[in-house]
């Protein structure tokens, strides 16, 4: 569907305007208390006079919140397009939605939103008669939308629907069940649990959780020492029974998984974000010690499916860009494994799923999605036909479906699901989007440039077809960076303001990714994480030499290690930038072990307990390197009050370091949002409001014409 005209003439008009009127505001900053704290660590002072800010609850801290959300709603109230674009997002979110449906038998399970719903309605439907039933809806739950469902799991026998809810977007979760044939609710009602999901098992099921604590500070402890535990249906929590493994650190994170025919019990030991050890045992075995198939944590390797005495599990133990591998439950030395399919450099493979007794392999090729099918032994049978180059996910089911489903879409196409008959390998379209959005109005591109050692970077550049590249386009160049992370070419609602606006949105597929397999996610980690701002300034380079933009009409966008990669791009880099958004970014990287989750990420970045970790550490972390010569772009930085994955503190002393900077030329306003959380589960009214301000703080600082 095409755009209104009188929406979009009226933004341009309004964008237009003001530019000529534009007020120079002049930043009064609150003040903020600097305290006399250091530390010496390797010989190096370390000084920290926001520490303070540490503790979220403390009057000083929420006070210093308010003023500097204050002080960002006087800013807003000065740009007068920013109503006209949150009205725009309204009416783009404002249409019928649906999920890839769960099949279950005859029944379909899927979220639904009639455009503007806070949160998504859990709905089922017969395959059958094609009646609808509201199984959850979470709007019903909060009167602000903040309580969220984080995940679904049903029984083996499909009777039971265990979910998590999630408050205020915090990674805490509660376990609820739900009786799925009369929708009954059970009173059991699990707490402490976080990363936790449910593997059902007889009449109960597998948990991860927390040990009790003394502090009131949920949001910022340390999280640790989780363990698992069975519990019964019906029982209270304090009866639940605790699962003995043989991990000897507290701070290896344990998962179990049961197999769909409740034989096999599989249990994984995480070290941080990246290499699991795998234990197995079976269910009817008298002896409970579990039996060892991988003891290290040199690999990420995750059980797909047991068929009769074999087990398929895809890892990229000794195959870095992955492969399939079938294990023997009676022979289980690595010298009997036998390798179905494996990845190359050109082709990872990024996911398998085992449905209708076939084997379907997901690919990346160039960060493009490629399924392909194959028989049990690993043998190619077929490729998936798709209307386009784009990404592909779905694909679920049992041993013994017959049909499944799946979505399609990229930069300019908004998501589309087909059923995919699985026999016959024919597709049909199931559910279009009714987003009014025309894709055939705009063109997406990949092209590669040369980052500073020479390695060949990938980046999607799209934006309206004809629009002349002149070096004044207003871009976003989106990246990430880390933790074998792919950042695909998804469509984002978002992003259609600027599209509208003859804009140019792109994204860099730089190192520490996941895009060319656990390779390219080293190097971008540990010691190598350089190249990850490296690749990310040449992107820059790339789109400014190209003759798409300027420096005057840049603008870098990222969110969580995507937050820290923006702010190490600016302290070494600023002058290529207008303006920047570091959103809910890893800064301090000094003290991120102490807090929450941060610790497991030091696979990732390396520990400041090890001093060469501590000296490469130093040397970018955002924080630590604010220097008051720099000229900095303009800044809208993001945090969030109920973020306990990289908590707000991150953020307050970031923000306040540079705002304490006395030849600040351009304005650093930080958002702190409110009842949110790092990302997931928050509110549509929310979620538009937010990308309102971002949009209406990049035009207006760019001082775009049209």
């Amino acid at each position: 569907m095409k755009l209104k005209l009188n929406n979009k003439v009226l933004l341009i008009i309004i964008l237009s305007c003001s530019n000529e009127n534009k007020e120079n505001v002049e930043m009064n900053y609150p003040e903020t208390k600097k305290d006399n704290i250091s530390e010496i660590i390797f010989g190096k002072r370390i000084r920290d006079p926001f520490r303070w800010m540490e503790d979220e609850y403390s009057d000083e801290t929420i006070k210093w919140v308010n003023q500097q959300n204050d002080l960002t709603d006087k800013y807003f109230n000065k740009i007068p397009f920013l109503k006209k674009i949150e009205d725009r997002l309204k009416n783009i979110w404002n249409h019928p939605s649906e999920s890839i449906p769960i099949v279950k038998k005859d029944i379909l399970y899927y979220f639904y939103n009639d455009g503007l719903k806070n949160q998504s309605i859990l709905r089922s439907k017969s395959k059958n008669t094609l009646q609808t039933s509201t199984i959850i809806d979470p709007n019903l739950l909060s009167s602000d939308g903040s309580k969220s469902i984080g995940g679904l799991y049903f029984s083996n026998d499909d009777r039971y629907l265990g979910y998590t809810v999630n408050n205020s977007g915090s990674d805490w979760q509660e376990i609820k069940i739900l009786r799925l044939e009369d929708q009954f609710l059970f009173k059991d009602s699990l707490k402490r649990v976080k990363f936790s999901g449910i593997e059902w098992y007889q009449n109960g099921f597998f948990y991860k959780r927390y040990p009790d604590t003394k502090t009131n500070k949920i949001l910022s402890e340390k999280n640790f020492n989780s363990r698992i535990f069975y519990h019964t249906l019906g029982n209270k929590q304090d009866r639940d029974i605790l699962v003995k493994t043989p991990f000897k650190s507290e701070y290896i994170s344990p998962w179990v998984s049961v197999t769909e025919d409740e034989e096999v019990l599989f249990l994984y030991g995480y070290s941080g974000t990246y290499g699991n050890s795998l234990y197995y045992k079976k269910t009817n075995s008298k002896n409970n010690n579990w039996i060892c198939l991988i003891e290290d944590y040199n690999s990420d390797s995750r059980v797909i499916r047991k068929i009769k005495n074999h087990v398929f599990i895809i890892t990229d133990r000794y195959s870095p860009y992955k492969k399939l591998i079938k294990v023997s439950l009676d022979k289980l030395s690595e010298e009997d494994w036998i390798t179905l399919i494996e990845g190359e450099e050109n082709e990872v493979l990024k996911e398998i799923k085992i449905i209708g007794n076939k084997v379907f392999a997901h690919f990346y090729k160039d960060v493009i999605s490629s399924w392909k099918i194959f028989n049990l032994e690993g043998e190619f049978i077929e490729e998936v036909k798709f209307p386009g180059k784009g990404i592909v996910n779905g694909f679920d089911g049992i041993l013994s479906s017959k049909d499944t489903y799946y979505s399609f879409n990229n930069l300019i196409t908004p998501h589309t699901i087909y059923k995919y008959d699985i026999e016959k390998n024919k597709s049909e379209i199931y559910k279009t989007s009714k987003i009014e959005f025309d894709s055939n109005n705009y063109i997406l591109k990949q092209e590669f440039y040369k980052s500073k050692d020479g390695t060949k970077i990938p980046i999607f550049i799209c934006h309206k077809k004809g629009l002349a590249m002149d070096g004044k386009r207003p871009t976003l160049l989106y990246g990430y960076g880390g933790f074998n992370i792919s950042i695909e070419p998804y469509f984002n609602k978002s992003n259609t303001i600027l599209f509208e606006n003859n804009g140019v949105y792109a994204i860099a597929n730089i190192r520490g990714g996941g895009e060319y397999g656990e390779k390219w996610h080293r190097e971008g980690m540990l010691e190598k994480k350089q190249n990850v701002f490296d690749d990310f300034i040449h992107a820059a380079e790339y789109l400014i030499n190209s003759g798409v933009t300027s420096k005057d009409y840049l603008g870098i966008q990222g969110q969580s290690n995507g937050g820290l990669l923006i702010g190490a791009v600016l302290n070494q880099r600023a002058d290529l930038f207008k303006v920047a958004f570091p959103e809910v970014g890893v800064m301090d990287m000094i003290r991120y072990e102490k807090f929450t989750i941060g610790h497991a990420w030091n696979v990732e970045y390396g520990s400041i307990k090890e001093k060469k970790h501590f000296e490469n550490i130093f040397k970018y972390s955002p924080l630590h390197n604010i220097d008051s010569l720099i000229d900095y772009p303009s800044m809208l930085i993001y945090t969030a009050d109920h973020d306990d994955r990289v908590v707000p503190a991150h953020s307050f002393k970031y923000a306040a370091s540079i705002q304490d900077l006395q030849n600040l030329k351009n304005p650093v306003l930080i958002r702190i949002g409110v009842n949110v959380g790092h990302g997931f589960g928050k509110p549509t009214k929310k979620i538009i409001r937010e990308n309102a301000e971002r949009w209406a703080y990049f035009f207006y600082e760019m001082g775009v014409l049209y």
